[in-house]
């Protein structure tokens, strides 16, 4: 309100509205900015003759902006501001007084803008909020929050609508924030208190609808500035905007809510910078979509611990703990119990949480119970219908709080939250890892237009551009020609292999490039690669025969051995043909010091975490077969000496999919901790794990800014070479597995479109849950589609490709599919489970 086009916006929405609906509008406004935390000060005691001389002058040269003469429009309002410091009163700071104090803001901001408003020519009048709202007097509550933090009377007494029919303007403005107590004085709403006034006055009223104007677009599936992909959610019922808002969504206060459900009066939030924007609606018609809507985060959580022995079994034990928190007029938010232990939780925007109103709880709790302070800490909550029934998609969310200290995990009782209280140093950078994995893992549905709408990032910057059509659009006659030949089939495009390879070459910080055979060993892919420079990362004797046979004259220094649990035997062969040797464990080191003895040696390092797209991918932590612990380290390097090992490369790689840049800068820079204590080091490796968009809506792995990330780290640490071993990245895109439909069915209202490989030939979407865009090459330019599952002849509840796939709804037997994004991890991991054929492959070229 601070700012001349804020007032010229609400004088534009307010017409407009006037207008397109034939309606009379009621505007609710707030103080200017900052305005309110200086009237706090005032009611504290805080220079208040200096602060009002501040808030007098602010105001003045507001008015000098809007054109106005501050005497004839807020002489008076600055003058009842004056005169409240030389009021009888201001030394003992009564909390009526303090009340008169605080709102001031409101009627001055309120003054001055209908006074600028009906300048520009628009028919404004005035009204006191203090007239028409009037504060209700509520069980439990003290003295503090009977006059500074109130609520309203909901039920009107009289005809509200013909009153308000009655006042002489159209467009009227008047107060958030402030009601009439029940002396005649002023009473405050406290904090959310211009949204909560916007819902009292349209629920007396009987509104059209509530609008709420801010600086955002509506409410987000976490806070937009900390997390860049939330998505707007553009429809919600108000049981779930009510938990949102209750758990951290700054956007619209919690208590604004249930005035506009009790009356069904609709709700809207909108961006005062951006009115075309469609903005989040809240009615009681919302379709109920299940899934998590919303993850949240709120700061200066106190937990209270409460442990007793004698608790067990004993009548009135909770009954004598809250009548403490009730003494000291606390609302409790969070309930966690044992046989032993009771933990609760305090939210601090719903009451008065100081250190000498915890210590006087903890004298009073003391008598019955062992009191413990936890301070201070964040709650990450999880908003959606239907959370019990979510908790099999939830897996990466409870393994990212297993690294965590959870305090408290609570579930409410309406089955609306889950709620995790941590420290609050932990919850830092804690949320865009969470919302990327809940959409990943589809427990957030952001696909159902219903509910979610564009992302911060593309309301902000705009809609990316459309990504490039894949190379097997222009390739479909061909390919139709090939699948003519039999499917299940494979087919690589080198061009494309060789496109990734020349972006990673690009990449200066990088010395070393090990492409990991694991993900596609085809020769014509294999030899593309050595050609633009490409090392070679194997993790069997069988890659390291494959690697040699096609490449006899192949320098084994570009090659590296990286395997899990392997015999001894593989370890001897690797040494005997000089390749790059890793170990992740210290026992091969024990039992097996003849393999080792005086040999240069890579170690592969578990962090103590794992990242990714899918808890199978994970490589790191306690629950990963891979890497040596950082806390065994010393053993190894002791035991390493012994046996003349020198260690010169060090190695970590925590899973794949990782889709945030800096996951590999983070990466070096604790190798790099690490390699400085060897003292032996000379190869820091990173891994690989670079993703690409499977899914239409995801966007391309940003190569700039994890090259600019590496180069930041790598000049910090310029002593070490810098090695990846990317395998997914340089051939998923660049393959497509081609399949023949083989029949057509519906059940019980599920569409199915069978294919002659599955599982067998795409192991994948199995067993990672992994997507793949699944397309009818056949009718690719057919408009209408349907919704189909599409499925495999194995005989296998698990052989299903893709759910609820859009395919022309002419699909029939015989046409040809194409599986896009097939190139890595495919044809390696085929079977032939039900003694099915493996797919045969084919490559081109361009």
């Amino acid at each position: 309100m601070s700012r001349r086009n804020r007032w010229d916006a609400i004088g534009r929405i307010a017409s407009k509205r006037r207008a397109e609906e034939d309606a009379r509008v009621l505007v609710v406004v707030s103080a200017l900015s900052g305005v309110t935390n200086e009237l706090q000060a005032i009611a504290d005691g805080d220079g208040v003759a200096a602060r009002i001389a501040g808030l007098v002058e602010r105001h003045r040269a507001f008015c000098a902006e809007l054109g106005l003469d501050a005497d004839v429009a807020l002489g008076a309002r600055l003058a009842a501001l004056l005169a409240l410091a030389d009021d009888p009163r201001a030394g003992s700071r009564p909390l009526d007084w303090q009340a008169e104090v605080l709102g001031q803001g409101e009627l001055l901001s309120s003054t001055l803008g209908a006074a600028y408003l009906h300048a520009q020519g628009l028919d404004f009048g005035w009204c006191d909020a203090r007239e028409w709202l009037d504060a209700v007097a509520l069980p439990n509550q003290n003295a503090w929050s009977t006059r500074l933090s109130v609520s309203c009377r909901r039920e009107a007494e009289g005809d509200w609508q013909a009153r308000f029919a009655a006042q002489p303007a159209p467009l009227l403005l008047t107060q958030g924030f402030i009601a009439r107590h029940g002396d005649g004085g002023t009473a405050i709403l406290g904090r959310g208190g211009s949204d909560t006034s916007a819902a009292y006055f349209g629920a007396l009223l009987g509104a059209q609808r509530v609008e709420i104007w801010t600086d955002v677009p509506g409410m987000f599936s976490a806070n937009p500035r900390e997390v860049p992909d939330a998505r707007l959610l553009s429809r919600l019922d108000y049981a779930e905007a009510q938990e949102i808002a209750t758990t951290g969504a700054k956007v619209l206060h919690p208590r604004s809510i249930k005035p506009c459900r009790d009356g069904g009066v609709p709700m809207a939030i909108r961006d005062t910078e951006n009115p075309d924007l469609p903005g989040t609606r809240i009615d009681g018609s919302a379709a109920t979509v299940p899934g998590v809507k919303a993850i949240s985060r709120r700061n200066g959580i106190v937990l209270v611990s409460m442990e007793s022995v004698g608790m067990w079994q004993q009548v009135g034990f909770l009954a004598d703990v809250f009548e403490r928190f009730k003494r000291h007029g606390l609302s409790v938010d969070l309930i966690g119990s044992s046989e032993t232990n009771v933990t609760v939780s305090l939210d601090p925007s719903e009451n008065l949480v100081s250190t000498d109103v915890l210590a006087r709880l903890s004298a009073d709790l003391a008598e019955i119970c062992r009191v413990k302070v936890i301070a201070p800490c964040a709650a990450i909550t999880l908003v959606g219908r239907g959370m019990r029934s979510l908790l099999h998609k939830l897996s990466d969310i409870w393994a990212a709080f297993g690294r965590e200290r959870v305090h408290l995990i609570s579930q409410s009782s309406n089955d609306l939250n889950l709620t995790f209280v941590i420290d609050e140093a932990d919850a830092d950078g804690l949320l865009p890892h969470l919302h990327a994995q809940l959409v990943r893992g589809g427990a957030m549905p952001v696909d159902d237009a219903s509910v979610f709408g564009p992302s911060w990032r593309e309301i902000v910057q705009g809609p990316p551009a459309p990504a490039p059509a894949p190379w097997w659009h222009a390739r479909r006659d061909e390919l139709l020609r090939v699948a003519a030949r039999g499917t299940p089939r494979y087919v690589y495009n080198l061009a494309v292999v060789r496109e990734r390879a020349r972006a990673l070459n690009d990449v200066a910080a990088i010395d070393r490039r090990f492409f990991a055979l694991k993900a596609n060993p085809h020769p014509d892919i294999l030899r593309t690669l050595v050609s633009e420079g490409f090392g070679l990362e194997c993790v069997s004797l069988g890659e390291l025969q494959h690697v040699f046979g096609l490449f006899p004259q192949f320098a084994p220094g570009n090659v590296l051995f990286t395997p899990s649990f392997a015999p001894r035997s593989e370890y001897e062969a690797a040494f005997a043909c000089g390749v790059n040797v890793t170990l992740d464990n210290v026992e091969a080191l024990r039992n097996w010091p003849e393999v080792f003895r005086g040999r240069r040696l890579w170690l592969r390092i578990d962090l103590g975490r794992g990242e990714g797209h899918h808890a199978k991918v994970k490589t790191g932590g306690s629950a990963s077969k891979f890497g040596l612990p950082v806390a065994a380290l010393d053993v190894f390097v002791a035991r390493a000496r012994e046996l003349d090992v020198r260690i010169v490369g060090l190695h970590a790689h925590l899973g794949s999919g990782v889709d945030l840049p800096k996951h590999w800068r983070e990466v070096y820079a604790e190798l790099a901790g690490l390699a400085d204590g060897i003292g032996t080091v000379e190869t820091i490796d990173i891994g690989g794990g670079l993703p690409i968009p499977y899914k239409p809506d995801a966007r391309a792995f940003d190569i700039a800014a994890w090259a600019d990330g590496l180069a930041e780290i790598k000049a910090a640490y310029p002593r070490f070479q810098l090695a990846i071993e990317p395998g997914r990245y340089m051939v998923a895109e660049s393959g497509v597995l081609l399949l023949h439909v083989t029949q057509v069915v519906e059940k019980d209202g599920v569409r199915r479109v069978g294919a002659d490989a599955g599982m067998n030939a795409l192991m994948r979407p199995t067993l990672y849950e992994a997507y793949h865009g699944i397309h009818n090459l056949s009718r690719l330019d057919d408009a209408q589609s349907l919704a189909f599952d599409v499925v495999g002849p194995i005989c296998e509840s698990g052989d299903v490709l893709g759910h609820a796939r859009p395919l022309p709804a002419a699909t029939a037997e015989g046409d040809v599919l194409l599986i896009a994004d097939a190139g890595a991890y495919g044809h390696t991991m085929a079977n032939t489970y039900n003694l099915r054929e493996l797919p045969q492959e084919d490559t081109i070229d361009g």
